[in-house]
């Protein structure tokens, strides 16, 4: 890739081509991980979709090359709540080098009771952080051998205003469904940047970055059938929140722009130009709690405790 003064401005509807480049983007059969997907596929790179559901996956690939001539799509099983089957996946890539994750799958529970992996962790803390944080151990390897990859971790909106509890991340003493979720979510935030911190002391050749896709809802969201189908009524009823929020289809272009342009750096975070909500990606200053390196450095070593393993101690 060129320096960055060299490259033209960024544009969502023109991206760099990636010949010869392997993405991985877990969750990619669904929700706004398709759109990162399908993005990404355009560009000629080669992109496996990680996804608990292989049906589903064989669907979400049918739909990118419907929509992306010539795609190079392919999928592997990934289960993000079953931490001993994470390395079994990454054998199965069958690549020689990984240019970039985008740590995208998620769980979201809306109502009690609250849940386990078969781990026993709170299932959306357990999917949502735990299982990235151990995937990323063992994706290390391929993502050293690339010349300059990227680990894109997808945080949420909700997790702005959200804090976590060290003393309590499993959630079991509070447990309110879309709180535990908002906290699941800033925990991958927090890995994120601690992530860049760590592999940068270790002379890693491999960044991380984390975004977030501002407000993105499905009613402002393209239809890609039977994936989603976006019908007139949900069209016309949300038109309005239109000015404020948008689609899951931009709300992957700050994770696509965090894998592909030259100018994004390790420790950095992206998200929506409008108030953090809606809009092409830019550059936004990190939340001044995820700045707080002793949350970061504590909940480190918890989940290096909970996974076994730490996905900052491979140098690059």
């Amino acid at each position: 890739m060129s320096s960055a003064s060299s490259t033209p401005p960024w544009n969502v509807q023109r991206l760099p081509r990636a010949y010869g480049s392997a993405f991985l983007v877990t969750g990619g059969n669904a929700g706004i991980g398709y759109f990162v997907a399908e993005q990404l596929s355009a560009t000629g790179a080669t992109v496996v979709l990680g996804s608990r559901s292989p049906a589903k996956a064989e669907v979400a690939m049918a739909s990118i090359r419907a929509h992306v001539p010539d795609a190079r799509v392919r999928a592997v099983r990934l289960d993000l709540a079953d931490l001993s089957s994470l390395q079994a996946v990454v054998e199965s890539l069958e690549v020689d080098c990984l240019d970039a994750v985008v740590h995208n799958a998620g769980v979201a529970l809306d109502d009690p009771p609250r849940k386990e992996t078969r781990d026993g962790h709170e299932l959306m803390f357990g999917t949502n952080h735990l299982g990235h944080f151990a995937l990323t151990q063992w994706l290390m390897p391929l993502l050293s051998a690339a010349p300059a990859a990227r680990v894109v971790t997808v945080g949420s909106f909700a997790a702005k205003s959200e804090r976590l509890n060290l003393d309590d991340l499993q959630s079991r003493k509070d447990y309110e469904p879309k709180r535990t979720y908002g906290r699941s979510k800033l925990a991958q935030m927090y890995f994120g940047v601690e992530l860049d911190r760590r592999l940068h002391t270790v002379g890693s050749t491999v960044a991380s970055v984390v975004v977030h896709p501002g407000g993105a809802l499905d009613s402002l969201t393209p239809s890609r059938p039977p994936i989603h189908v976006r019908t007139t009524g949900a069209r016309l009823s949300t038109a309005p929140a239109a000015l404020l929020v948008q689609g899951k289809h931009a709300g992957a272009w700050p994770a696509v722009r965090a894998v592909l342009d030259p100018a994004v750096r390790g420790g950095q975070m992206w998200g929506p130009r409008v108030f953090g909500l809606r809009g092409e990606p830019r550059r936004e200053t990190v939340w001044n709690h995820l700045a707080d390196t002793s949350v970061a450095a504590r909940l480190w070593d918890t989940s290096c405790d909970m996974t076994g393993v730490d996905p900052g101690a491979i140098p690059g």
